[in-house]
């Protein structure tokens, strides 16, 4: 990581802790819950305003129909599509985005070869798509084509709002992802990118929930807003 950036050793080190509080577990991008790029592409809009484990489901459901296929989505009406994701939830407005997603896919001359395109064109075929926003075009870019982006999410948001780094929680996705990409610098890999947003995501689901468990956190000792926390809590122990 750059020294020029302000940042740089701090995200080095909350690097460094949350590898040694998760390294060892999986997140949902994992190769362990996903056989392939299909499964990114179509999982990223599945997990649309739902859990994972709705969105595994409905991957599952696609799988066992032979349907987990960019051919096979666009040849599907929408209302068979529909029945099969119906578990992620909003299953109509999915089933419209997964047709539109593959016929993006489709029109670039099938997944292997929309996968390839430069980052830069992809992104935009992606942004261009119906139901594409930032962070699902930037999570198939990331797990599915294994490109240097790096994904904003809520958890990011929030807890590094908290700890007191980045533009703040209400800045703009682009804002907070160049942020993190200037930090990171050319020490960043995909790997890393990877990495570093599978632990933010574990890390916001077990601790840094919207009512924060900071007692036990393992970034406690860089946290802005969990020191507060902590101390306000020791010192109203010794009243």
């Amino acid at each position: 990581m750059p020294a020029s950036h302000p940042d740089a050793a701090r995200l080095r080190e909350i690097y460094r802790l949350l590898e040694c509080a998760y390294g060892s577990e999986t997140w949902h991008w994992s190769p362990e819950h996903v056989r392939g790029p299909i499964d990114v592409l179509v999982g990223a809009v599945l997990v649309q305003h739902t859990t994972w484990s709705n969105a595994e489901r409905a991957l599952e459901s696609m799988r066992a129909a032979a349907a987990l296929d960019m051919v096979a989505i666009t040849a599907m009406p929408d209302d068979e599509l529909a029945s099969l994701v119906r578990v992620s939830g909003t299953p109509t407005i999915k089933a419209r985005r997964l047709r539109a997603l593959a016929a993006t896919v489709e029109r670039s001359g099938g997944l292997t070869a929309f996968l390839r395109l430069p980052t830069p064109v992809l992104r935009s075929e992606l942004l261009a798509t119906h139901g594409i926003g930032p962070e699902t075009a930037d999570a198939i870019l990331l797990y599915a084509a294994g490109r240097r982006v790096f994904e904003i999410d809520a958890y990011t948001k929030r807890i590094f709002s908290r700890i007191g780094a980045g533009p703040g929680e209400t800045a703009a996705y682009n804002v907070w992802q160049r942020y993190f990409e200037d930090a990171l610098g050319r020490d960043g890999d995909a790997k890393m990118y990877q990495r570093y947003h599978g632990y933010i995501v574990l890390h916001g689901k077990r601790r840094c929930r919207t009512v924060p468990r900071c007692a036990d956190c393992p970034l406690l000792a860089v946290c802005c807003e969990g020191s507060v926390r902590v101390g306000s809590v020791a010192a109203s122990d010794t009243l």
